[in-house]
C-alpha cells in the first residue's frame, strides 16, 4: 500500500514540477514584455522632450523673428500702427486700378469719324 501511495504522490509531485515550470515559463515571458514596455517608454519620453524643446526653440525664434519684422516695419510704439499700414496698402491698391481704368480708357477707346 505505500508503495501505491509513493506513486500516487510522485505522480502529483511531477505534475506539480511541470506546472512549476509552466508557471516560471510564463513569469519569464511576463517580464521580457514589461521589460519591453518600459525601455518603449523611456525612447516615447525622450522623443517627447526632444520635440518639446525643438517647439520652444521655434516659438522662441518665431517670436524674435516676429519682434524684429515689427521693428522692420516700424510697427510698435510711437510708429505707424497696423491698421494704417492696412490702409496704405489698400489705398496704394486703388490708385493702381484706377490708374489702369484710366490708361485703357484714354488709350483704348474707339475713336469715331464725324465724316
Amino acid at each position: 500500500m505505500s508503495t501505491s501511495r509513493d506513486r500516487v504522490e510522485d505522480t502529483y509531485e511531477a505534475q506539480n514540477d511541470q506546472r512549476l515550470d509552466e508557471l516560471h515559463s510564463k513569469i519569464r515571458t511576463l517580464r521580457g514584455i514589461t521589460t519591453d514596455i518600459h525601455r518603449d517608454v523611456e525612447s516615447q519620453n525622450l522623443m517627447l522632450d526632444d520635440t518639446g524643446d525643438r517647439f520652444s526653440s521655434f516659438g522662441a525664434s518665431l517670436a524674435q523673428t516676429s519682434r524684429r519684422a515689427g521693428e522692420a516695419f516700424g510697427i510698435g510704439r510711437g510708429s505707424l500702427k497696423p491698421w494704417r499700414i492696412a490702409m496704405l496698402i489698400v489705398g496704394a491698391f486703388l490708385v493702381l486700378w484706377v490708374s489702369s481704368k484710366l490708361f485703357a480708357w484714354w488709350f483704348y477707346s474707339p475713336v469715331v469719324d464725324g465724316a
